[in-house]
């Protein structure tokens, strides 16, 4: 099939914006608890009546403090309440929100804030406010720097306390559908980011219609969700309006350091997530029950889980002794496991790389189903998502209702829809290119099957071709062998090469463990261990089970261990997680000769 198209369930007001979200909300649901905010270690609701209260007197501080209709306000903070109650207090004011990621550098922090003319910019702490300050001799245009951590929300509502509600109520309604909500920088894997804006009218398409689709998990009063992915990620983004517009309860986090200790308490009916977070409950879940010396019974249980979820798919379902077997196993280990991330939650969303048919299969095996989807920057995320009701593991789902999918002559998946961007900021070149024929190029290759399910096989830059003329898809081997517990990453390299080849990085947090248990010495590392014959076999049984997902052509013949993890601050991933594979080439140069050495 080359196209496939779902009609939109959500119709976009043309006259609307962001702000009518939480109006709405004040009015029509005044007592319900929009968001969950942590007091002293203690969640505490913030009703629908109390959060429009916090916006507005945020939105009177940044119009005091100057900020004119369409002016960029740039946030710098981790995922927290202040986080959401300043984006929608930048709407309200009539600014256009400019997510910047924490962990950015001096020169990414001047990049965007420069390119994107930002006249204020809020930080989180201290620190963050070091690394504006350094470079702010750069910034001409930027006109004050407020501190989360310094109290600037009250400071800004000490600011804003002569600002009139006629001039806020004026300001919140000012913006249309196609006016630019806000200008979200792309991770750069290559180049500079590029700034996404994605106006009011995509953040309605793309929310309004992924709530009506997947209603029975967004119920209001009933259902809630813990956002713990960057905020400044557009898949974070989603979330948070998501939340807003259904509206359930939102609770934020700004790491996932204590993650289980945060589900325990917050107690989620709802997960959104990417692939590591699943697999490494999967994987420590795995690791803690081989500790206790109930590793068989482990592996019995997701045997059984997997096998069940597949039976699920077929005509005739699970057989008797399958489901007698399943009930078993779900007292033993699968309850745990769903106390594990929460106990109440039965869905979660996952996005931002593929998270293997496996792992899909276990989790709904055991009672915890995880809906992969696929999207993009541009495309205000999700662009595809699998159905609650009709679920196609493998792939990332339908299409967002009201938009296309089509596969190009070449593979290549093209996007059509009101959830796409309007243009690059500042970047008429790039536009045009990735804009062609009015269809949005995401240089990504796929396919769709004839019920119109996508998926993803690799990305048009990422094709490697060996000496022999092979193409290979590095996405599909590498997301195999990184489902192994001690693989944190997997770069598969061979272009122009005789065979395909990899570069490995261990797991710090699952290496330990395993040292112990295999008597390695104390303290061990990757950098230590990497040539151990032990760990080296481990490794190839990670290996060998990519392998076994592609042909021989493409399978991995010799791989190199790395003495350390990839890292944001290296330059070799993204803050999304992405690889930056030149970067990595680059710096590897020599692991990399070193596979191709007779």
């Amino acid at each position: 099939m080359r196209e496939f198209s779902l009609p939109a369930l959500y119709e976009v007001p043309a006259d609307g914006n962001l702000t009518d979200l939480i109006r709405r909300n004040a009015s029509q649901h005044p007592d319900v608890a929009v968001m969950g905010r942590k007091v002293d270690g203690v969640w505490t609701d913030v009703t629908a009546t109390q959060f429009l209260a916090e916006v507005r007197e945020a939105a009177k501080g940044l119009i005091a403090a100057g900020v004119e209709p369409g002016d960029r306000v740039a946030l710098l903070s981790r995922t927290r309440y202040e986080w959401v109650l300043l984006d929608f207090a930048i709407w309200s004011a009539g600014g256009v929100t400019v997510p910047v990621y924490e962990t950015s550098s001096p020169e990414q922090i001047q990049w965007i804030l420069g390119d994107s003319g930002a006249t204020l910019v809020i930080v989180e702490s201290a620190a963050h406010q070091e690394a504006v300050v350094s470079v702010q001799e750069n910034l001409p245009e930027l006109k004050g720097i407020w501190q989360i951590d310094d109290d600037a929300v009250a400071q800004l509502t000490g600011t804003g306390l002569d600002v009139s509600d006629e001039l806020l109520d004026a300001r919140m309604s000012a913006a249309n559908a196609d006016d630019p909500a806000t200008i979200v920088y792309t991770s750069g894997t290559t180049g500079r980011p590029k700034g996404c804006v994605l106006t009011h009218r995509a953040f309605f398409a793309e929310c309004g219609n992924v709530v009506e689709r997947l209603k029975p998990l967004f119920r209001t009063g009933e259902c809630s969700v813990l956002l713990f992915l960057p905020a400044a990620h557009v898949f974070g983004r989603l979330v948070e309006v998501a939340s807003v517009m259904a509206p359930i309860r939102l609770g934020c986090v700004p790491d996932i350091k204590n993650l289980t200790d945060e589900l325990a308490s917050f107690r989620p009916t709802l997960i959104l997530g990417v692939p590591r977070v699943f697999e490494k409950v999967y994987n420590s879940a795995r690791a803690k029950a081989q500790a206790d010396g109930k590793g068989k019974i482990f592996d019995k249980a997701a045997h059984t889980a997997i096998a069940y979820s597949r039976a699920l798919s077929t005509p005739q379902g699970p057989s008797f002794g399958l489901r007698l077997k399943h009930k078993i196993f779900d007292k033993l280990v699968f309850s745990k496991l769903r106390a594990v991330l929460g106990g109440r939650g039965e869905y979660a969303i996952s996005g931002g790389a593929p998270l293997g048919e496996r792992l899909g299969h276990f989790f709904r095996g055991i009672g915890f189903t995880v809906l992969e989807g696929y999207g993009l920057t541009e495309s205000c995320a999700a662009t595809a998502f699998n159905p609650w009701d009709r679920q196609k593991i493998g792939t990332v789902g339908q299409p967002l209702p009201g938009s296309v999918v089509r596969i190009a002559d070449d593979g290549e998946v093209l996007l059509h829809g009101e959830h796409v961007f309007s243009r690059y900021w500042n970047n008429e070149a790039a536009t045009a290119e990735a804009l062609a024929d009015g269809w949005f190029h995401t240089g990504d290759i796929g396919t769709l099957d004839e019920d119109g399910y996508l998926a993803i096989t690799g990305r048009k830059k990422e094709i490697l071709v060996t000496a022999g003329g092979k193409n290979v898809a590095p996405a599909v081997i590498e997301d195999r062998i990184r489902a192994h517990a001690l693989v944190a990453e997997c770069m598969v390299v061979g272009d122009g090469r005789p065979f395909v080849g990899a570069l490995v990085t261990i797991d710090e947090e699952f290496l330990g463990r395993w040292a112990s248990e295999h008597g390695k010495p104390a303290g061990s590392t990757a950098a230590t261990l990497r040539d151990d014959s032990d760990l080296v076999a481990e490794v190839q049984r990670a290996i060998d089970d990519g392998n076994a997902a592609v042909s021989k052509a493409e399978s991995v013949r010799k791989f190199r261990i790395l003495p350390a993890q990839f890292t944001e601050e290296a330059g070799h991933i993204t803050p999304s997680l992405k690889l930056k594979r030149n970067v990595v080439a680059k710096d590897f140069a020599d692991e990399i000769e070193a596979i191709y050495r007779a």
